[in-house]
């Protein structure tokens, strides 16, 4: 079992940044990929960014790519996502989840574990 925690949310105008943590507790924390997901009102979970178990490979989604780093410290137990350029539409519940295997993934349905997120909202 793994529990994640997410944090660094907040209320935060256009083109500001954010970093959102994701601190993991259970099992050995290298042994998995970490991913981020959001969810915006009335619309499905959709990927963000994913880092595989040693950090030597990242996964964006189109809307994240050139704004948002992904990356994790195996020492500390913890991801981040790093966000930069925020606009309204980035405006979502965010969430961290680990796939066992530590490979990248982008499906919701390919990861194990899930925090119960963090609210970000991007004002005009």
């Amino acid at each position: 079992q793994v529990q994640l925690v997410e944090s660094g949310g907040g209320l935060v105008q256009a083109g500001g940044s954010l970093r959102l943590s994701c601190a993991a507790s259970g099992r050995t924390f290298s042994d998995y990929a970490m991913g981020w997901f959001r969810q915006a009102p009335g619309r499905e979970r959709e990927f963000v960014a994913a880092i595989s178990w040693s950090g030597g490979s990242t996964h964006y989604a189109n809307s994240a790519k050139g704004r948002f780093t992904i990356s994790r410290d195996n020492a500390k137990n913890t991801a981040y996502l790093q966000m930069n350029s925020l606009k309204p539409e980035d405006t979502a519940v965010y969430y961290c989840a680990a796939r066992t295997w530590g490979a990248v993934a982008a499906r919701p349905r390919e990861y194990d574990y899930w925090g119960q997120g963090t609210q970000v909202t991007v004002s005009s």
